[in-house]
C-alpha cells in the first residue's frame, strides 16, 4: 500500500491540469489539436490497458483468494459493470449540450490569446451571441467537469494508495484528458465577462473537485469500512478498485476517444491510443 500524502499529492496535480488547459488557450499562439488529439488518445490507452490487464485481474486475485473461485470472480464482473453505472448515472445528469469535451475551434480561442482582436463583447455582438447564455453555458460546463471530476479523483487516489506506479500513470492519464476541460470552461466565461482571471478561476476550481472528491470518498471508506486496525479492508478495496476500473473504461470510451478523434486527423487518435498502451505495457513488464 502507498501513503495517503503521495495519493492526495498525485490527485492534486490531476486536478489542477484543467487549470494548465485555461493557460494553455490564453497563451499559447495557436491551439495544436493534434498534440490534443494524441494526448487524449494516449490517456484512454494507458487507462485501457491498467484497467483489464492489472487492475481488473488483480483484484480479481484478491477477490477469488476471500470468497473463492466461481463467488471472487461474480462479485469482481460485477464491480466492474457497476463502476461503469455509477459514471454513467452522473453523466446522465449532464445536460447534452455542455459537454466539457466540446471542441472549439481556432477562431473562437483566437480572441483569448491576443489583444488584436476584438474584445470579446464585441465579438460576440457581432456573432449574434448572448451574453448571459454564454455564461450560463461556461457555468454549467465547469460543473459538468466538477461533477465529472469527483469520480476521478478517487479513481487517482485508490490506484495510487494501492500502487504508486500504477496510480502515477493514472495521474498522468487524467492530467492530460483534463487539459482540454480547461479550455472548455475557459473559452465561454471568458467571452461572458472579458476577465481572463475568472475564466481561469472557474476552470481551476472545476479541477479541485478531484482532490477534493479524493477526500471525501477516503473518509466516507474509513468511517464505514474500516477494520480493526483502521484500515480498509482488502476485499473492500479490491471490490472499489474494479468499480475504479470500470469507471476507467467508460470515460475512455465514452469521453476521450470521441474527443481524440474530433481534434485529431488520420490515425492520431489511434497512434495516442497504442503509444499509451505500449508505455503501460513496457512499465509494467520493466517492474516484474
Amino acid at each position: 500500500m502507498g501513503s495517503v500524502g503521495l495519493a492526495f499529492g498525485l490527485t492534486l496535480i490531476a486536478g489542477l491540469s484543467t487549470g494548465i488547459g485555461s493557460l494553455i488557450a490564453f497563451v499559447a499562439q495557436r491551439t495544436n489539436y493534434r498534440f490534443l488529439s494524441i494526448a487524449t488518445g494516449f490517456s484512454a490507452g494507458v487507462m485501457l490497458y491498467i484497467s483489464f490487464v492489472e487492475i481488473f485481474f488483480e483484484a480479481g486475485e484478491t477477490l477469488t483468494g476471500i470468497y473463492g473461485e466461481v463467488p471472487g470472480h461474480w462479485i469482481n464482473t460485477g464491480a466492474l459493470f457497476a463502476g461503469m453505472l455509477v459514471i454513467g448515472l452522473i453523466d446522465a445528469l449532464v445536460p447534452a449540450a455542455v459537454n466539457p469535451h466540446e471542441v472549439h475551434s481556432e477562431a473562437e480561442i483566437r480572441p483569448l490569446k491576443s489583444e488584436d482582436f476584438p474584445a470579446p463583447k464585441a465579438y460576440m455582438r457581432a456573432h449574434g451571441l448572448e451574453n448571459k447564455k454564454l455564461m450560463r453555458t461556461g457555468l454549467f460546463t465547469a460543473l459538468a467537469i466538477t461533477l465529472h471530476n469527483f469520480p476521478e479523483g478517487l479513481v487517482v487516489f485508490l490506484t495510487a494508495l494501492e500502487n504508486p506506479t500504477t496510480g502515477i500513470a493514472i495521474a498522468l492519464a487524467i492530467a492530460l484528458h483534463n487539459i482540454p476541460e480547461g479550455i472548455s470552461v475557459s473559452v465561454p466565461i471568458y467571452y461572458a465577462t472579458g476577465s481572463r482571471w475568472k475564466a481561469f478561476s472557474y476552470s481551476l476550481l472545476s479541477g479541485l473537485a478531484e482532490p477534493l472528491g479524493a477526500v471525501i470518498g477516503y473518509l466516507g471508506l474509513l468511517f464505514f469500512f474500516s477494520g480493526p486496525e483502521g484500515g480498509i479492508p482488502p476485499q473492500v478495496t479490491a471490490v472499489l478498485l474494479s468499480g475504479v476500473a470500470g469507471v476507467m473504461v467508460y470515460i475512455s470510451l465514452d469521453e476521450l476517444l470521441p474527443t481524440s478523434r474530433a481534434y485529431g486527423k488520420g490515425h492520431d487518435s489511434l497512434l495516442g491510443l497504442l503509444a499509451g498502451m505500449l508505455v503501460m505495457a513496457l512499465s509494467l513488464l520493466l517492474l516484474l
